[in-house]
């Protein structure tokens, strides 16, 4: 299967099968049947797409039950650095971080269950990114923690003088004092 466990429960890799020749490529990016096939029922609603330049790092976002989201990230141009944290109260891997460079080299996707926060950093000199959402956008439930928590250490991959931070970000709370009603069923 072309799913790689993370450690962390419900977080996958997706790395799909790429057929190459003096064409080109070819490859599914999504199907539901390999999705199914894996135990993944996930019925996705929306897409998102972005367009960000060397060092813009968006996140940590999430939204709040009963709006949240599961996400499945992939890179249309460039590199990034994705990164996701568990916030599911009562588990095991509550606050451990995540993080795996997407590009549209490597073809490879991140598998973002709700209950996890998610953010970016940009690696290359630009970077498309389009993410699937299994729920709507809900201005309501926005929720988020700041990507310099210092208890999560996150390693951005961007020197911090070269950092690109909204201000709505910059003022996010820790994982600490963050806005979260997620709990661990496992």
């Amino acid at each position: 299967m072309p799913f790689i466990e993370t450690g962390l429960p419900g977080l996958l890799v997706f790395e799909p099968i790429v057929f190459e020749d003096s064409r080109g490529y070819f490859y599914e990016a999504y199907n539901a049947n390999t999705y199914t096939q894996q135990g993944i029922t996930t019925q996705f609603v929306q897409d998102n797409q972005s367009r960000s330049s060397y060092g813009v790092i968006r996140g940590l976002h999430y939204q709040l039950q009963p709006h949240a989201q599961t996400k499945l990230v992939r890179v249309l141009h460039g590199t990034i650095l994705d990164v996701a944290v568990d916030i599911r109260k009562d588990s095991p891997t509550y606050g451990k971080v995540f993080s795996v460079e997407l590009s549209a080299d490597n073809k490879k996707q991140l598998y973002i269950p709700a209950g996890f926060a998610h953010g970016f950093s940009v690696l290359s000199e630009k970077a498309e990114v389009l993410y699937k959402c299994d729920a709507f956008y809900s201005k309501e439930s926005e929720g988020g923690i700041l990507y310099n928590d210092p208890s999560l250490n996150i390693d951005w991959k961007i020197a911090p003088d070269k950092a690109i931070v909204s201000d709505k970000d910059i003022k996010l709370p820790t994982l600490a004092d963050c806005k979260n009603n997620f709990v661990f069923v496992g």
